[in-house]
């Protein structure tokens, strides 16, 4: 249901999430410990500076941090930089039209539950639920799940 670029962007702030107040994460450590590459994610980071969810500093010491608390950030805030699940209205069936109450299609009525579902969790769901899920799963199976940094 997400885009590669939604993926790889929630993966990012979680990381970001785990880090100490105050720190930045260089891109290519954040990249590496993403397992996101380097060039994809650098567009990635650019879009979410722009929508005022990261700070960007150069230099010796610099890098890449939340500009606000995890817990303040949405995945749907996320996801609506690169998708648009709110709006997208084609039909499971026949993506090539709109599908509606008017014009439904056979998976008309359940699709609507599901997609109400979807948005539900993304719009109640923040970075910090995810970065501390995570930890707690890291925490039990430390060789399974996305890459943390040291």
């Amino acid at each position: 249901m997400l885009s590669v670029t939604a993926r790889h962007a929630l993966r990012a702030l979680t990381h970001l999430a785990g880090l100490p107040l105050g720190q930045s994460m260089g891109g290519r450590d954040l990249a590496r410990a993403a397992d996101i590459p380097q060039n994809y994610l650098s567009k990635i980071l650019w879009a979410l500076r722009g929508a005022g969810i990261i700070d960007a500093t150069r230099g010796i010491g610099g890098g890449y941090r939340l500009r606000r608390p995890a817990a303040s950030v949405s995945l749907i805030e996320v996801v609506e930089i690169f998708d648009k699940p709110r709006t997208a209205s084609e039909c499971l069936l026949d993506g090539t039209r709109p599908c509606s109450d008017h014009t439904a299609c056979a998976a008309h009525a359940s699709w609507r539950e599901v997609k109400a579902a979807y948005l539900n969790f993304l719009e109640h769901t923040t970075i910090e639920t995810l970065a501390t899920r995570q930890s707690e799963l890291d925490s039990r199976h430390p060789a399974s799940g996305i890459r943390h940094p040291a």
